[in-house]
Order: C-alpha cells, then structure tokens, then sequence
C-alpha cells in the first residue's frame, strides 16, 4: 500500500502500512542506539510473537490507562531513560496506543530539548487518528489534554493485524474516530463508510485497512494546511466538545470515541434546533452512522446536565462566554461557533435521552 507522506513546519513524515515483524526488523537495523516503550497490554499479547526477536535490554514496558497520562509518568520515564544513560542521539519507539503515543510523544519533544521518535500504533483510534498531526497531550488535575507539544514521529508504522487482538470497547472507540472523519467530507465518503461499516465492525482486515486509510488521507487535508490548530483544523474537534465533558462526567468509563459520537449526536440536535442541518439531515446521520457505532453501555448518571456543563465551561477551545460546539451543516460542512447557551446544551441532553433509551 503506497506511503502516505506529510508535510510539516516541524519535520515531514511518512506512514507506511506493513507487516509488523518487518518494520522492526528494519528499525533494529536502522536505529541501533535505540529503545523501545512499550503498552504492557500490547507485551503481554505479543511478546513471544511479533515482539519476540526484540532486544530485552532495550525494552521498557509501561502500564497504560487514562489515570497515567499526566506528568508523573513523563517524569517516570525521564528517569528510566537517564538510568540507561540515554543521549540526545537516542531513537525511541513507541509501540501501542494513543496513551502511550501522548506520553512517549511528550517525552520525545522535551527530553534533551527533542529526540528521534518513531510509532507503531496498535488501536484502531491511534492507527485512524492520532498517529498523525503532531499532537501531544497530557491531562493536568481536572483538566483533559490541557497540556502538550506538538512533535511528530518521524516515522509511522502501521500493521492492522494488531487490531485482531483488541478489546472491542477500545476498538469500538476507536470506530467513532473513523466515523467522525468520513462523516466530514463529501457525500461520497459518507456513503463509503455507511457500505463499509458492517465490515468495519467485523474486524475485516481488508476493509480495516482501507478505512484507517482512507481516515488518515481525510486528516491530512486538515492538518497540513493548519498544523498548529489555529483555524480549520479546529473543526476535527466535531463531536469533541460534548464528548469531552461525557467522558469525564462518566470518569472515561465511556470511552473516548464513542463519547464523541454521542456528542456528534449532541451537536447536531444544536445544529437542527439553529436551523443549520435539516431534520432530514441529521435522522439520516443519525440513524445510518452514529447510533450502529454506538456500542457502548450508557447509564442516566453519565448525562447530568449541570457536570456536563460545567466541563463544558473548562473546554480549551472556549474562547468566549458561550459554550463552544463544532457544528454541521447541510452538505456535511462543519463550521465552529463560539455562543451556544447552556439552555442549547441542556434541550440537546433532554432530546438525546430517549434516542439512546435513557430514562430521564
């Protein structure tokens, strides 16, 4: 499958798609003063197979889950990395998900002011979505993705067998991310994912690839002409700014992506009640994309409206009074608006319950 290269003000790179075993087979030989960190869910599958040739004396494995993302564990590995009496001509190689992407990622851009930095993403959300635009962001308090670098791997490698062994919550978060982006562009792509997504579901590996694919040539038109986040490549953040808020009121036990596609669901009932998207619009997003990618148990206590708005208030991406939302238009047009009310965001939580067969 054909490279896919990115431009960047930092670094370009490039993603390769491939079999694992040869990635690193070529990676031991090409960067021999290197480490490896590693999830220790991803070990534990694949130590004695894919990873099995790996230098033990290199490897450091991690535990990963949401509560580590913050600077103690940017801090524990610092102090792994000065033990090994690692220098500035150092490769580190991250193997695993978005967590570890967002921690290793933070370690790579500051240790010794910046090191050489690879990724081989192992999730459907990191693989689609987060292996690529630079990003780095570590929770701070109360307070999700509040702190980060931007600081792209120089290399990107992607084998979509990894997904065979994921857990199907994680997987299933990481569907939202997909849907999220082919939802974004033109009709046609939003057909393509509506064909694609029973198989999607059904892990087929051919169908896989081509929507991580297909996910990531989408990004890239964002992200290259607004690497920093100053413009249109805010409006990635569709579904982000309800489903950031429902995934800490649930304490992440409603995982990332599929908190963004229920606060997809969200923005557009805002996006129907402002006359933006037509009722017919959004029952047919709704009905065809978001609720069969909806997979995960939902309760009454995750959709308090006042916890919900309160971590709204915290967004990053508020800038004003009003509540920031990414919203939809006809023609599958995104556009950012800066003064939703909280009466907006409080009738869109009322007309969601019954739709997702939540009691009030």
């Amino acid at each position: 499958m054909p490279v896919i290269k990115i431009k960047s003000n930092i670094r370009n790179y490039s993603v390769y798609f491939g079999k694992a075993k040869d990635f690193l087979s070529k990676l031991e030989k090409t960067y021999p003063n290197c480490c490896y960190i590693i999830d220790e869910n991803v070990w534990k599958l694949y130590k004695n197979r894919t990873l099995y040739k790996l230098d033990k004396n290199k490897v450091i494995i991690l535990p990963i889950n949401e509560e580590r993302k913050y600077l103690t564990a940017v801090q524990e590995i610092y102090d792994l990395l000065i033990e090994r009496s690692a220098k500035r001509n150092l490769t580190m190689i991250s193997i695993g998900g978005g967590i570890i992407q967002d921690i290793t990622g933070f370690v790579a851009s500051t240790i010794y002011r910046g090191i050489n930095w690879v990724f081989i993403p192992t999730t459907l959300l990191a693989q689609a979505d987060s292996c690529i635009g630079g990003k780095t962001s570590l929770n701070y308090r109360s307070f999700k993705n509040l702190i980060g670098t931007f600081y792209p791997p120089s290399e990107i490698f992607i084998d979509p067998l990894f997904l065979a062994t994921q857990k199907d919550i994680d997987f299933y978060s990481g569907l939202g991310e997909v849907v999220k982006l082919h939802l974004m562009q033109e009709r046609d792509n939003v057909q393509k994912i509506i064909k694609m997504l029973p198989l999607i579901i059904a892990k087929e590996p051919k169908t896989l690839i081509t929507a991580v694919r297909n996910s990531l040539l989408i990004k890239q038109s964002y992200i290259e002409s607004d690497e920093f986040d100053t413009g249109k490549r805010n409006l990635l953040n569709y579904g982000h700014c309800f489903g950031h808020a429902i995934e800490s009121v649930s304490n992440f036990e409603i995982p990332h992506g599929q908190a963004i596609l229920v606060g997809m669901i969200l923005a557009n009932i805002v996006s129907k009640q402002r006359r933006l998207l037509s009722e017919k619009s959004e029952s047919f997003i709704l009905q065809k994309l978001l609720l069969p990618s909806l997979k995960v148990k939902l309760k009454r206590q995750f959709f308090t409206a006042d916890k919900i708005i309160e971590a709204m208030k915290k967004d990053k991406k508020r800038i004003g009074q009003g509540l920031a939302l990414i919203m939809m238009t006809d023609n599958y047009k995104t556009i950012k608006m800066n003064d939703i009310t909280v009466d907006e965001a409080i009738n869109a939580l009322r007309e969601l319950m019954p739709l997702l067969n939540i009691s009030v």
